[in-house]
């Protein structure tokens, strides 16, 4: 198994929820920790407890919607953490509602995000992971990226051309040692899925907790370097 310490990590959205919950995984590791996200507050929260396991952690406030401050801010994570070896991209945003019922401002701006923002990261963070030579990229789906249902027309479409976008790039990235693995997990208890009322944060026992996730991500992370975790479901035990 791969030792981790003093990797240098970028994670979107990493001011609650699953980013969070990685990045404090990652730290746990000795990962040297970059997080993103438009709360500024409490990414400088989640910076301190960073910080306080005793790694190297910063952040940066921007919208992955937008290039050109993916532009800016990508090229300075990377200056402050003194290189890169490890992208999650995890940040995104949900909203349910019919297709004809959906406002098409709405629509739109779910696809912006989700599918645009992982490839605007991605993109500027690519050349420094093909220049050295290896690297991790972990993009985040869902299932409902593997199966639309009613009313989640918007946010299945973005997950199906996460899977699509992510394992094309696999194949491309393969032949420089980079590894790209797509996780697609099922409902989990962070704040965006409470405030859906999809889940139930104090039913720890019954419904999947971020903890449980970001473990996935480092046992991934851990193979060695001739094993590639492609992709991954994460399920709780109880239907």
């Amino acid at each position: 198994m791969q030792d981790l310490k003093n990797k240098k990590a970028i994670i979107t959205g990493g001011s609650r929820g699953l980013g969070k919950a990685t990045a404090i995984a990652f730290a746990k590791e000795g990962i040297d920790v970059a997080v993103t996200g438009r709360n500024e507050k409490a990414l400088q929260t989640t910076v301190k407890e960073l910080q306080e396991i005793g790694v190297k952690a910063t952040y940066a406030v921007f919208d992955i919607g937008n290039y050109d401050e993916v532009q800016q801010h990508i090229k300075t994570l990377v200056t402050d953490l003194g290189g890169l070896d490890i992208l999650v991209n995890n940040a995104g945003m949900a909203a349910f509602g019919t297709l004809n019922e959906m406002p098409v401002e709405q629509w739109s701006q779910i696809i912006q995000t989700n599918v645009m923002g992982m490839y605007y990261v991605t993109k500027e963070v690519l050349p420094y992971l093909i220049e050295q030579n290896h690297g991790e990229i972990i993009n985040v789906s869902s299932t409902a990226g593997l199966s639309g249902n009613a009313s989640t027309s918007a946010y299945s479409a973005s997950k199906f051309a996460v899977i699509g976008m992510s394992e094309s790039l696999m194949k491309e990235v393969r032949k420089n040692n980079i590894r790209v693995c797509t996780l697609t997990p099922s409902t989990i208890a962070t704040d965006m899925a409470v405030d859906l009322g999809i889940a139930d944060k104090e039913s720890e026992d019954s419904v999947l907790q971020p903890e449980d996730f970001a473990q996935l991500i480092v046992a991934g992370l851990k193979l060695p370097k001739r094993a590639m975790l492609k992709s991954a479901a994460l399920w709780s035990t109880n239907p």
